[in-house]
């Protein structure tokens, strides 16, 4: 599951976190994905977050710091399903270890992973989460071939792959289509859906509850070795409001562990 759920901002008004923190929260806990990335979350925003979904260990620094400090794309781990073997964020730009700002985005962009071993059968995964820029496109391109040549120096052999986040683009971009490879080994889950797709074709509300039309900007892209069964934007509202400026994605895979036959998550 991806989700922004939209930074806590006083501009946003009867829209601000406040309102519909408990909105928000309450569809994870309904859907109780087992792997969540979260997009343009603040401390406080995470503090609120750990403090009910305890049954979750989350990953991923500020990208002001690498830590705790501006926006984070934290990725939130099922513990009963699956152990964290190793973690980490690092920077879109040319220089990934360190806070920086790259090409002409607006702002500083990361991605977080995590590497993944399922309790039951030792299945591995590495998920990754990320955020680009809205403004810059050449941002956007660099940040897809950047985060290609990542996965294809960072994957371990017999490793399934998991890339999630607010893309701010479509999967048409040339940004995204450079991540969808022979190399990466990649694939949308919206196209690879063995039963389809469900929901609005598309994920950026605004804080409408039921527009008529937008722009699918949150993807879910998974390595080729699982298996696609569903895919879901979940358009949900309440008393009119929606609970973020996203609509959450969701999608059901099968992860085989290696030599053993496909198990559902």
């Amino acid at each position: 599951m991806t989700y922004n759920i939209r930074l806590d901002t006083p501009a946003d008004g009867e829209n601000s976190w406040a309102h519909r923190r408990d909105f928000v929260i309450g569809q994870i806990l309904v859907l109780r994905p087992a792997i969540l990335g979260m997009q343009e979350v603040l401390p406080n925003q995470r503090a609120d977050l750990t403090a009910v979904l305890t049954g979750y260990d989350f990953v991923g620094g500020g990208r002001d710091d690498g830590a705790v400090a501006g926006e984070a794309s934290p990725i939130a781990v099922d513990r009963r399903l699956f152990r964290i073997t190793a973690s980490g964020t690092f920077w879109l730009s040319p220089t990934p270890e360190v806070p920086s700002l790259g090409w002409d985005a607006a702002y500083r962009r990361i991605a977080s992973w995590v590497r993944l071993e399922r309790r039951r059968d030792r299945a591995r995964l590495l998920a990754i989460n990320t955020h680009w820029d809205h403004e810059g496109q050449l941002a956007r391109e660099n940040s897809g071939l950047m985060l290609a040549e990542w996965i294809a120096a960072n994957r371990q052999p017999g490793e399934e792959v998991l890339l999630m986040g607010d893309f701010n683009t479509t999967v048409s971009d040339i940004a995204i289509r450079a991540l969808l490879t022979e190399a990466t080994g990649l694939q949308d889950t919206r196209e690879a859906a063995a039963m389809g797709s469900s929901g609005p074709a598309f994920s950026f509300n605004g804080f409408a509850p039921m527009p008529m039309n937008g722009a699918l900007i949150d993807h879910l892209f998974a390595s080729s070795g699982m298996r696609v069964i569903k895919h879901m934007v979940m358009a949900e509202h309440a008393n009119g409001r929606a609970a973020s400026d996203h609509f959450p994605v969701v999608a059901l895979l099968d992860l085989s562990a290696e030599g053993q036959p496909h198990c559902r998550e």
